[in-house]
């Protein structure tokens, strides 16, 4: 039975049910939350837990941090609301099939909610209040913003994004915070910016998992991600205005940050360890936010995220969605017979996406290759685009590498695309030479036109797996 939660406590309490929650005692915010977390994911047991950190020194009892929260298929089901899943590729086919109906529904505002139970103005303010963690030895300084929501609304046309921008703590009231160019909240800050007018933004830094989801993926350009949430929830998400700016926060978050950005404060930003595993942006001027208020809960839980060398504790969850999401825009733009899609982690979920297909016409795989590089979904910073035949498990890492070794030409079947999307965190580039890359778009499908006469597989058919298997069951010991 698909249980269900109000906010990040009750998610929290279900997920120590079945056995995914981990609690540490006395780790310190400076550098060693961030080692264990990496220690348990690259050489703990899999699926890694959610890691919940308590008794932090420095910090009152009942302060804690939470890490990994979609790092497995069990937790990003209970996440989306997914009954039967459970594998990965079940679950983005779950996903997929549930995007297809999904019926965005509006935030529900309301007046009186958790986040409102603590308040801090003015002199009150204190960022380090919350054991913001230090994560990475060569990072520029604490950043309470990784697994956050950062809230802007157009200046046009009101609608308001929740997208995941890194922010990083400069003082008890303000803090900077990056966005990469492109993305739906830099538009809304840009047209701010650009009329000299300042940015009212709210940053939430712990709240439900499901905002998280929805708020660090490409969500359609004039869709709240609160609508696309209260969709998967199948009820609206309840939010407060905030007292400065008016924005909409959550409802049931932890901690909520609202203040405004003005275009000509900016202070440096970074180093700061990103999700390809590399310090690839650098150090540069980025805009401040000011705290006009912090709203925070009784014994409030900070959500964070720590980007690395994947695998991290959010590439898997990263790579399932994207591949759900590059799956359905390749239907929309009429690509048939897409049979699995597969964002792989050693690509941060976003640098090496393979597609399955059974090829149907000539150019079929091509056509499949070159929108798998540009879609809404898989255009930021992709790097390889593979497009396998249908025999082909793309979440396999081996067979796309045989299929590649094996069905590809590469003087005819490799195609190189120019000044495509990228950004700061490409870490191929030299800093003063980012914004743009180039991109493999790979063909490693049977070609077409003699494709059935390409070489048989050498393996047994199906048949005479079963036949054996059922003969020698007992003896073989496989399961």
């Amino acid at each position: 039975m698909l249980k269900s939660y109000e906010d990040l406590r009750e998610w929290i309490e279900i997920v120590d049910e079945f056995g995914e929650l981990k609690k540490i005692s006395g780790a310190d915010w400076n550098l060693e939350m961030g080692a264990i977390t990496e220690l348990i994911g690259r050489e703990g047991k899999y699926p890694p837990p959610a890691i919940v950190f308590d008794n932090i020194p420095g910090y009152p009892q009942g302060f804690r941090t939470i890490f990994g929260t979609t790092g497995s298929v069990q937790r990003m089901a209970l996440t989306l609301g997914l009954t039967n899943v459970k594998s990965g590729t079940d679950l983005i086919k779950a996903y997929r099939e549930k995007s297809k109906d999904l019926k965005p529904i509006p935030p529900k505002v309301v007046k009186k909610a958790p986040i409102l139970e603590n308040i801090d103005s003015g002199k009150d303010i204190d960022l380090y209040k919350f054991p913001v963690p230090f994560m990475h030895e060569k990072d520029g300084g604490r950043y309470i913003g990784t697994n956050s929501l950062v809230i802007t609304r157009h200046p046009d046309e009101g609608w308001i994004n929740l997208g995941t921008y890194r922010v990083m703590v400069h003082g008890k009231d303000h803090a900077s915070f990056y966005i990469t160019p492109g993305k739906h909240g830099r538009i809304d800050r840009d047209l701010y910016f650009e009329r000299k007018q300042p940015c009212p933004v709210a940053v939430s830094v712990g709240h439900d998992p499901l905002l998280f989801l929805a708020a660090g993926n490409e969500i359609p350009y004039g869709l709240s991600e609160y609508a696309y949430a209260g969709g998967f929830k199948g009820k609206p998400i309840e939010v407060v205005e905030a007292g400065y700016t008016g924005l909409p926060i959550p409802a049931y978050a932890e901690i909520v940050l609202e203040g405004e950005a003005v275009w000509d404060d900016r202070k440096p930003e970074g180093p700061f360890g990103e999700w390809t595993g590399y310090y690839a942006s650098g150090e540069r001027e980025e805009p401040v936010i000011r705290v006009k208020n912090v709203y925070y809960r009784n014994d409030p839980i900070m959500t964070c995220s720590k980007p690395s060398r994947p695998p991290s504790d959010y590439s898997f969850s990263k790579g399932i969605v994207k591949s759900a999401l590059i799956w359905e825009e390749l239907e929309k733009c009429g690509v048939p017979n897409v049979k699995g899609v597969w964002c792989h982690e050693a690509g941060g979920g976003r640098l090496f996406n393979v597609v399955s297909i059974k090829t149907s016409y000539p150019g079929h795989s091509r056509q499949a290759a070159f929108i798998t590089s540009q879609t809404h979904s898989g255009a930021y910073l992709n790097r390889f685009a593979v497009v396998v035949d249908d025999d082909i498990d793309p979440s396999n890492l081996f067979d796309v590498i045989w299929a590649m070794s094996t069905r590809c030409d590469p003087a005819q079947d490799i195609d190189i695309l120019r000044n495509c999307w990228s950004g700061p965190v490409d870490p191929i580039f030299p800093v003063g030479q980012k914004g743009l890359n180039t991109r493999a778009v790979i063909d490693a499908c049977r070609p077409y036109a003699w494709k059935e006469d390409f070489s048989p597989v050498a393996e047994c058919s199906r048949e005479l797996r079963d036949q054996t298997y059922d003969k020698w069951k007992d003896i073989l010991g496989l399961i």
